[in-house]
């Protein structure tokens, strides 16, 4: 006859970056759950939830918590990384799940702590006696207390590793593992490789969209095709624009920018609008300012030339 199936054993200590993400997990999960459940609300009057959010978010955290770690000593992220919660004050070395009375306080600690904040928040808000005030100070004090004991237990937790709120440790709730954790299998060399070709293709990304390619592309043809001497003055424009120096067309509305070089009035003005600092393709010359072709021939009769 089959035996009945043992309860885990392994209490692994979980590394500190397995145990802050568990964290960041279950905070995610909670704005997910509050933002799907306000989106049921969209199309009533506008602040229908306000007066009674605190409330509201209490019973959907408390409905999380009897359905993770109440019934399975782990919260949704600590589930995801493959992690439950120990009785550390178990005198066994043995795995011990937490008892009902730490599970019920770390609800109260947790949820209640959450939802008196918010609500003393609100209620501190729209009153201004003072017995109001006095009990507002009191409450500060007592927030104010609390965080930095938290701070304390964060710095003690970043040496040794157990505990990452202070409700952990008050409760001795530790974080362990619910099977041992696998072997590492993939080298390190190949992670170093994948880490170095991600790195590399994330620089590229940020940099190609600041790299001006057609100021690059006309710096280079300038470079690569010596221009020789062109004679002065409107004529010569007209008898070298038989062609738009960035479309390689039949110049439409020809225009020119300073230089001997004619270009389509669309092309020239999209170029321009593009980049400010937009330079002739053929010669570098830098755009002062777009003008039309000033000839007294038509195209057609240069065309004819």
């Amino acid at each position: 006859m089959a035996s009945k199936e043992e309860p885990p054993t392994s209490t692994h200590r979980v590394l500190r970056i397995s145990q802050l993400d568990a964290l960041e997990l279950d905070k995610a999960l909670e704005q997910l759950v509050w933002s799907q459940f306000s989106q049921c609300f969209h199309g009533f009057k506008p602040g229908l939830l306000a007066s009674f959010e605190p409330e509201l978010k209490a019973l959907l955290w408390l409905f999380l918590w009897r359905f993770t770690l109440y019934s399975r000593n782990a919260t949704v992220g600590q589930s995801v990384l493959n992690i439950q919660y120990k009785n550390d004050f178990s005198p066994t070395l043995r795995y011990q799940p937490p008892s009902q009375s730490q599970k019920l306080w770390f609800a109260v600690c947790t949820i209640g702590g959450k939802w008196l904040e918010e609500r003393c928040y609100d209620v501190f808000r729209n009153r201004h006696l003072a017995a109001f005030g006095k009990a507002k100070q009191c409450v500060n004090v007592a927030v104010g207390l609390w965080k930095l004991g938290e701070l304390l237990n964060f710095l003690v937790f970043l040496q040794r590793g157990k505990f990452a709120t202070l409700t952990e440790r008050l409760l001795g709730l530790r974080s362990v593992f619910c099977r041992p954790p696998p072997v590492r299998e993939v080298g390190f060399e190949y992670m170093n490789r994948e880490l170095l070709w991600h790195g590399f293709a994330e620089f590229l990304i940020f940099l190609l969209p600041l790299i001006n390619v057609q100021k690059l592309k006309a710096r280079l043809s300038s470079w690569c095709v010596p221009l020789t001497g062109h004679p002065d003055g409107d004529s010569a424009l007209a008898a070298s624009g038989q062609q738009c120096a960035l479309c390689g067309e039949w110049p439409t509305m020809p225009h020119t920018i300073g230089c001997e070089h004619i270009f389509c009035y669309y092309c020239v003005k999209s170029s321009f609008l593009f980049d400010m600092y937009f330079t002739c393709p053929k010669c570098g010359t830098e755009v002062h300012e777009v003008q039309p072709l000033k000839s007294g021939l038509e195209m057609s009769e240069v065309n004819a030339l």
